[in-house]
């Protein structure tokens, strides 16, 4: 199945200013989710953060945050967004496809998309935007991800996707900003 980008909502899973610094390849994966977020803005497509326990973890880290409004954020106890009941109230929450980045691979990120795929959401993993600690809890959350339905995509499916073809202002506007 193809990401469309008005059945879409993107959501970012726990990019948290604590937790980063002992991401593997942290920089990377929030580049990698900064540049999720600017072309979702840029597409029209929903964006929805999530914050684990910000009071010990730290709130979003700062260029998300910056780049997203507060009402879009919430918080959670809950390891699974699913779990706590968080996305309901968030825009978008209400599209059938979700794309996810986020933090940690086998944590946080893995039990919210196995419960997004319980609600019967088509669920779209970008690999190098989620991240762990160690390289092989991410690697065995993607197998696992993967196992039970998920679509583990880049994130040039994603743009190219939600785009669907060249030719038009849009796509030169898109492609000149993010795909260089």
């Amino acid at each position: 199945m193809l990401m469309e980008r008005d059945q879409s909502a993107l959501l970012a899973v726990d990019i948290q200013e604590r937790l980063l610094p002992h991401i593997h390849e942290g920089q990377a994966v929030l580049d990698h989710a900064v540049w999720l977020v600017r072309v979702a803005q840029k597409l029209g497509v929903p964006v929805m953060v999530t914050e684990q326990y910000p009071k010990g973890i730290g709130p979003t880290v700062a260029v998300l945050r910056g780049l997203t409004f507060p009402e879009n954020v919430v918080e959670k106890l809950h390891f699974s967004c699913v779990a706590a009941n968080c996305l309901d109230r968030l825009p978008g929450s209400e599209r059938p496809q979700v794309v996810v980045a986020g933090t940690e691979s086998h944590v946080c990120v893995l039990q919210t998309v196995l419960g997004l795929l319980g609600q019967g959401k088509q669920v779209f993993v970008v690999a190098e935007a989620v991240g762990s600690r160690r390289p092989s809890d991410k690697a065995l959350a993607l197998e696992r991800m993967r196992a039970n339905g998920a679509e583990i995509v880049s994130r040039e499916m994603v743009a190219f996707e939600w785009l669907k073809q060249a030719g038009s202002d849009e796509f030169r506007e898109v492609s000149r900003e993010f795909l260089r």
